[in-house]
């Protein structure tokens, strides 16, 4: 059996590309990677840190300075309105002003007296003044088995709902997440402040382009 070999014509050259192109490849495709991971983690660490400093301002200083209440809902009563893990905002207001179909976080007038938050299906006053509610939850088909009288001059007044955020706040509770965001958030902060700092040197091609 015969092979027949390609002939190369006299004098032509080999056509194998230069001995630094691949390099010059991989390293300029290193440099838009570096480039790209230099514009965009600074944006990502500034939108950690933005949430982080609003989640601090909603659930530390807004209940203190705005008098509001947050409370994670624990239960499907209420739902779909109010969904287990979401968090509601209550705010207070005179009992006087209480009317069917507000929603009101209270402490049941049963066992140990747990916070709940459900509708208000009926409103009346007391002998003495008191204001007297029944509630019932949007999920369940029964009334509350108790009427409960408000005590003092004010009630929370559910305002507002975040959903997830009650999940959230939760698993950030959680022992793991806790040393994660002791060591990890300083190490983050010093990170940005790094890049902030430092820029990498700009090579002549790149200020010819």
């Amino acid at each position: 059996m015969t092979t027949v070999l390609p002939v190369r014509r006299p004098g032509a050259a080999s056509e194998l590309p230069p001995a630094g192109d691949e390099r010059s490849t991989t390293g300029a495709r290193a440099g838009r990677a570096r480039q790209i991971l230099g514009r965009t983690a600074p944006w990502l660490v500034r939108g950690v840190m933005a949430v982080a400093v609003l989640v601090f301002a909603l659930l530390a200083v807004g209940p203190h300075v705005f008098g509001y209440r947050t409370l994670t809902m624990l239960t499907a009563s209420m739902a779909p309105e109010i969904e287990p893990g979401d968090m509601t905002i209550a705010t207070p207001i005179d009992v006087s002003d209480v009317t069917e179909g507000m929603v009101l976080t209270y402490h049941m007038p049963i066992e140990d007296g747990a916070l709940v938050t459900h509708r208000v299906v009926s409103v009346e006053r007391g002998a003495e003044g008191e204001v007297l509610i029944r509630t019932k939850g949007d999920a369940n088909t029964a009334i509350d088995p108790w009427t409960a009288s408000l005590q003092g001059d004010t009630v929370y007044q559910v305002r507002a709902v975040v959903p997830g955020l009650g999940s959230v706040m939760s698993l950030l509770r959680t022992p793991v997440v806790n040393q994660a965001l002791l060591y990890g958030a300083p190490l983050l902060l010093a990170g940005w402040l790094l890049m902030t700092i430092w820029r990498p040197a700009r090579t002549e091609n790149e200020e010819q382009a």
